[in-house]
């Protein structure tokens, strides 16, 4: 019989800077290694104010990992080592496995409204694949499909699969799924997840119940204000949800809808030492991709 997972953790995302100055909200990151293994930390970038996001994330290394930036309205300028360069538009995805090493920059350029808002992931390569050779992958909005399902729930596959339809990133390590759901009004939205794959909810807009129970204190929520108490049931935007074990997850709405993102992946088991930009297994490993970016010999492909 098929287990409904329930939620294991709940945080409320913090403002944070990063970059040459960005202003944005951070839902994971560093102090959650290893609870969302294989993920390493979700940065939501949402402002109206251009200085707040103009200065931007200019040429900086990455090694031992993979970056994925989802881009909801506006525009990011984009540069890397290998020759690529563009514009991540509205609905675009960034897919960028550093690997053995890449130098990138990123600038938010916002729409003409200006209104940027995006999000940014990291997920972790193992060991063994941590020098692999670097690759970008760039996915316009119109090759992301969108899936109506029962209830006319939508689901955008990033990766993964929903209803028989996958996404366009495949053949990524951790074997994850990425999907942007929106579930109206007074629905449930059931979807299968793999038994002991890592599995999060963001939510982006709205609000909804993320497992059955709807038990406010049968998990641990972090992040709420010291005098607030009155404990609340349903999550709203800016939440993350952690879930447990389990086959599905169902997702419910009552007088509102709701839209979030749906992550999950393979988690690893190995350590991880982090500093910065890059994500390696040992300190060791870290010296020497700082020394190597000194050196002038970090890139190793071609």
């Amino acid at each position: 019989m098929e287990s409904v997972r329930k939620i294991a953790k709940v945080w409320k995302s913090k403002p944070t800077i990063e970059g040459a100055g960005v202003h944005l909200k951070r839902a994971f990151g560093y102090y959650q290694v290893p609870l969302f293994d294989p993920f390493l930390m979700l940065d939501d970038f949402h402002s109206g104010y251009p200085p707040d996001y103009l200065k931007g994330f200019p040429w900086h290394p990455h090694r031992g990992i993979e970056t994925i930036t989802y881009v909801l309205h506006g525009r990011v300028e984009h540069g890397d080592s290998m020759g690529n360069k563009g514009v991540i538009e509205s609905g675009d995805v960034q897919w960028m496995t550093a690997g053995s090493g890449i130098i990138h920059q990123e600038m938010p350029k916002g729409d003409d409204t200006g209104l940027m808002w995006g999000f940014q992931f990291w997920a972790n390569l193992p060991a063994s694949r941590k020098m692999m050779d670097p690759r970008y992958r760039g996915i316009t909005a119109a090759e992301i499909p969108e899936v109506v399902l029962k209830g006319e729930v939508r689901a955008k596959v990033i990766c993964g699969e929903v209803g028989g339809v996958r996404g366009p990133v495949q053949d990524v390590v951790i074997d994850p799924a990425c999907l942007d759901v929106t579930v109206p009004p007074e629905t449930t939205f059931a979807h299968p997840v793999r038994r002991g794959h890592k599995v999060f909810a963001y939510v982006v807009d709205g609000e909804g119940y993320f497992d059955p129970e709807r038990n406010a204190f049968a998990h641990e929520v972090v992040g709420v204000n010291y005098f607030d108490m009155k404990r609340e049931c349903a999550c709203g935007a800016e939440n993350l949800i952690l879930y447990g074990d389990g086959d599905q997850v169902v997702i419910t709405t009552r007088d509102r809808p709701v839209r979030f993102l749906l992550v999950s992946g393979q988690p690893i088991g190995e350590p991880v030492a982090w500093y910065g930009p890059i994500v390696m297994n040992t300190q060791e490993e870290l010296r020497i991709a700082f020394e190597e970016y000194e050196r002038g010999t970090f890139i190793k492909h071609r």
